[in-house]
């Protein structure tokens, strides 16, 4: 174990009573991620293992799962839903030297410690750590307990944002709502269904995002790329949007400052169906109606976010566009093993600048930039383009247009067969034709073919960095998929230089 870190983030919070107790164990419950240590710390009987009962219990969804303390016991396992937990008493330990006894190194993977009486192990803890420290309020009442709650290490900021979040919720009409974790997406965003009574919505949390290293002329890869720092851009877009007969999520309250909105909750019901998920057909149809209807407009590049706030939506320049093709020469190839010499980068750079420029020609339009299955709804209810469900657009650019049916056609979660992926296309063009008697169908078709191989080998990048950097693997199952897309893409004539640089220096994942 490694030597305890002096400081961290505090913040302190008094249980009136049980149902205060139940609501903070609530709000822990939701921060927790696999791998996490909890200490419990406080006097015999300030409640530590009634704390400790009542998150497990939570956890499990089952009030009246048996939940011994481990006084005597020291350890006990359980298996929950979203990972396993240790429930671990060091009350009996004389000392650090009988803690390499208790099996803490053959402990579950992933698996969350709740530790109570963790100064027997002083000098020992782990450096990222959430410490709750329970002591007794007889000057307030006989049930009241003040809680100090500190994040170590990495869980200072966790600890921070376990705070915000409550102070947001308190100060809305949802103080009182239940509180659901969502899957997430692989950014710092968060979700939760919020449900009160017959009302639900959702809480989106998104911390502004810190600046990476410096990649190109002092900037950082994020600044390059022009992704959103804070949550201005997604109430910018939502808004405009929702004003256009688009359904983006309304946003019932906002912070921010914080990160925090409230959302209109749009349900979970997708455009693909079955295991593995595939398109349903006139789902995917309306999500290309959307498009058609959106590329039909004429589109401002400023928005505004709130009074006296405006928004104005980045370009998608050579800058951004280059910024991300080189995300597969930086962790694509060396996650194949095979990093490219510097005059083959060079050479990669120089091709993709001059297929490239068709697309700074093309008239911009919002490109939502993530407008693919996993963040399309279907509204049954609803009619028309309302039908489908928008989200995550934050990072969207003005830019051409072909990008965001590339991201649908060419999901890289989804296979979506070559067939399909022919006939929307025809769906777009021939409405984008009929409407606009000067549309160059052939220069559209072109221009997809290249943001579509643009958006692949981005997506390689992506994630193989996941993989290597941030260990996620999970994404490393979409790399065949993606790396399909690819050769479709690359099959275009006017492609053919790029493509035989990619036959030379890429090979396939395995």
């Amino acid at each position: 174990m490694l030597p305890t870190t002096s400081g961290g983030s505090s913040h302190t919070v008094v249980l009136a009573n049980e149902e205060a107790l139940h609501r903070l164990v609530k709000d822990v419950a939701i921060a927790l991620e696999p791998g996490d240590l909890v200490t419990l710390s406080g006097d015999l009987g300030a409640g530590k293992t009634t704390f400790a009962r009542a998150l497990i219990r939570h956890l499990a969804g089952d009030p009246a799962i048996e939940v011994p303390s481990p006084t005597f016991t020291l350890m006990q396992a359980y298996e929950l839903p979203r990972f396993p937990l240790v429930h671990a008493d060091l009350y009996r330990v004389s000392g650090s030297s009988e803690l390499a006894e208790l099996g803490f190194d053959d402990l579950p993977a992933g698996a969350v410690i709740l530790l109570e009486w963790p100064d027997r192990a002083a000098g020992f803890l782990p450096p990222d750590r959430l410490d709750i420290a329970i002591t007794l309020a007889p000057q307030l009442g006989g049930e009241h307990r003040n809680l100090r709650i500190t994040g170590y290490g990495t869980f200072a900021p966790r600890a921070e944002r376990l705070a915000a979040v409550r102070k947001f919720l308190d100060g809305s009409d949802y103080g009182e709502a239940e509180r659901e974790r969502l899957a997430g997406d692989a950014s710092v965003r968060s979700y939760e269904r919020l449900t009160l009574g017959s009302r639900r919505v959702i809480l989106m949390s998104s911390p502004r995002r810190p600046d990476g290293p410096p990649v190109r002329n002092g900037q950082p890869y994020s600044a390059i790329a022009h992704l959103a720092e804070d949550v201005k851009p997604f109430v910018a877009l939502a808004k405009g949007l929702h004003e256009r007969g688009f359904s983006a999520p309304q946003i019932y309250a906002a912070d921010l400052d914080e990160g925090f909105l409230i959302l209109e909750d749009l349900g979970g019901e997708g455009v693909v169906e079955g295991d593995p998920p595939a398109p349903i057909g006139h789902r995917y149809q309306t999500a290309v109606d959307v498009l058609i209807a959106l590329h039909k407009l004429s589109l401002p590049d400023t928005l505004p976010v709130a009074p006296l706030i405006d928004h104005r939506i980045p370009p998608y320049d050579l800058d951004a566009l280059l910024i991300e093709v080189e995300l597969l020469p930086d962790w694509y190839l060396p996650h194949r093993g095979s990093p490219p010499a510097p005059a083959a980068r060079e050479t990669y750079l120089a091709l993709w600048r001059e297929a490239l420029a068709p697309a700074l020609d093309a008239r911009p339009t919002w490109v939502l930039r993530d407008f693919h299955s996993p963040n399309l709804l279907w509204l049954a209810d609803r009619a028309g383009i309302a039908r489908l469900g928008l989200l995550d657009f934050q990072d969207a650019l003005m830019g051409p247009p072909a990008y965001d049916l590339a991201s649908l056609l060419q999901d890289a979660r989804v296979d979506v067969p070559e067939e399909i992926e022919i006939e929307l296309l025809g769906r777009y063009v021939r409405a984008r034709r009929e409407a606009e008697e000067e549309f160059d169908i052939a220069g559209f078709v072109r221009l997809y073919s290249t943001l579509a191989a643009q958006r692949a080998s981005k997506i390689l990048g992506i994630f193989a960095r996941l993989d290597r950097r941030d260990g996620k693997p999970q994404y490393v199952r979409h790399l065949p998929r993606v790396w399909n897309y690819l050769q479709r893409s690359l099959a275009h004539p006017d492609l053919a230089p790029l493509d035989a640089w990619y036959k030379v220096n890429v090979s396939p994942p395995e």
